[in-house]
């Protein structure tokens, strides 16, 4: 008695991994079969349509508006309030810079305005005070344009300023 070949020896070969595999093909003269599809008897036959889109359901369109008007009117009320609003958003940015602008000031003196230099001998900056105050030491007698210019004999005390932009000056002061 004989064994029975293994099985793997009356199977086709088979393709390579990534190969696309070949399907038994009809020998030449007959005609490829269709699959068919079901009949249904006593209705004609509909052609399949496309894919279907789901029906979309009013409450989910009403969640969806609610939804944006919500963002939309969140975002109209933020910029309302900033505007109007006396206590706070552009209010407060507008007093801020008013304050600056103010301290600013306070130390730009001109001619004629009488000072109280906080730390002389450091870094002196020029505070304006009221000339008949006992906190009043200088007056500002001129102004210098240009980078590195001295006070005349005249003044007293000096000081020198320079910006970024190239303004630069000197302040000279007398005693009071």
């Amino acid at each position: 008695m004989s064994a029975p070949p293994p099985p793997y020896q009356n199977q086709p070969p088979q393709q390579p991994y990534g190969y696309p595999q070949q399907q038994p093909q009809q020998p030449y003269g007959y005609p490829q079969q269709q699959p068919q599809q079901p009949q249904s008897y006593g209705y004609p036959q509909q052609q399949p349509r496309g894919p279907q889109q789901p029906r979309r359901s009013p409450l989910r369109a009403l969640i969806t508006a609610v939804i944006v008007l919500a963002i939309f009117g969140g975002g109209a009320w933020y910029v309302w309030d900033y505007n109007t609003n006396p206590n706070g958003g552009k209010a407060k940015a507008e007093a801020s810079r008013a304050a600056r602008a103010a301290e600013n000031k306070k130390h730009d003196p001109q001619i004629g305005d009488c000072v109280k230099v906080q730390d002389p001998q450091g870094d002196p900056l020029p505070e304006i005070v009221d000339c008949g105050s006992t906190e009043a030491e200088y007056k500002t007698g001129d102004r210098l344009y240009g980078p590195d210019k001295e006070c005349g004999s005249k003044f007293d005390y000096g000081i020198q300023f320079s910006s970024r932009r190239g303004a630069d000056y000197t302040l000279c002061f007398t005693k009071v």
